[in-house]
């Protein structure tokens, strides 16, 4: 979490071609470090909780996490069945997604320029390739266990990646505190960057040291989204700095003082998403 995370920011080291080598190690757990990219860093990061622009908030029809987003009865149990969906979204992830996306930013014109459709096509299929042959198909040569043992062992090691990967990410944004701006009739929006992150992000838990450290700093995504050049172990003396500075220009500091605190919250998000 943290490795990747911070080297594709390009903030893991000084050195890019360090930080492009590092960032394959999304590569080896079966995702796209180039798909992962565009998602999270330009449309993520850019346009963060703006409805249709913000790919971390574009979900499937039965998922509801923007006040903007065309309601569904179904979204009235989403606080109920959302943990299902996020605990398969790393499966989903290393199966299919990053084909989708990547079809998907063709056709937006976000892939660059010099880069050929086909042969980013093949590289993400040979990574996948690699990844599958060594945590499923070799587990099922060498291990003496049925084969379906392993692919339940697989699946269930997804599923509980998934929901705690979906938590991390969520809780920074899906929070009855956090804004979600929409833009004016010119498509533009109004305000600075910087107050916009500030106004769309949360963080959670900023005393658990634990909890920092095994998800790579990201508690602290209000510092994350600010500074994303700065490496993740510098987020937490900053968090003092950010938060006078916000308080001094009368601007929101979203914060959970725990990680149970947090997920009371987006639940009731969730779920008044669903209701709106």
């Amino acid at each position: 979490m943290g490795i990747m995370h911070d080297a594709i920011h390009g903030s893991y080291s000084k050195n890019k071609r360090i930080n492009k080598i590092m960032g394959y190690t999304l590569n080896l757990i079966g995702a796209n470090s180039n798909v992962w990219r565009i998602q999270h860093n330009v449309l993520h990061h850019t346009f963060t909780n703006i409805n249709e622009a913000d790919d971390d908030i574009n979900a499937p029809f039965f998922l509801r996490f923007s006040p903007h987003a065309k309601r569904n009865r179904l979204h009235r149990f989403q606080f109920i069945y959302a943990w299902f969906f996020y605990s398969l979204s790393t499966f989903f992830w290393v199966t299919t997604k990053d084909f989708v996306r990547l079809n998907r930013y063709r056709k937006l014109g976000l892939l660059p320029v010099k880069e050929n459709f086909r042969r980013t096509l093949a590289t993400i299929a040979g990574w996948k390739l690699l990844y599958f042959s060594y945590a499923l198909v070799l587990p099922m040569i060498i291990v003496p266990v049925a084969p379906w043992l392993i692919f339940l062992a697989f699946l269930c090691m997804h599923m509980i990646t998934g929901l705690l990967i979906s938590m991390v990410f969520q809780m920074a944004h899906i929070m009855p505190d956090t804004s979600f701006p929409i833009p004016n009739n010119q498509g533009d929006m109004e305000g600075d960057w910087h107050a916009h992150q500030l106004a769309t992000t949360c963080n959670f838990s900023p005393r658990n040291n634990l909890l920092s450290w095994l998800i790579g700093g990201l508690n602290y995504q209000v510092e994350h989204h600010l500074l994303p050049n700065i490496c993740h172990v510098h987020y937490k003396k900053l968090s003092t700095i950010v938060k006078s500075t916000a308080e001094e220009f009368k601007l929101p500091y979203h914060v959970k003082s725990t990680f149970s605190l947090a997920l009371r919250d987006h639940t009731r998000m969730l779920r008044e998403l669903g209701k709106a």
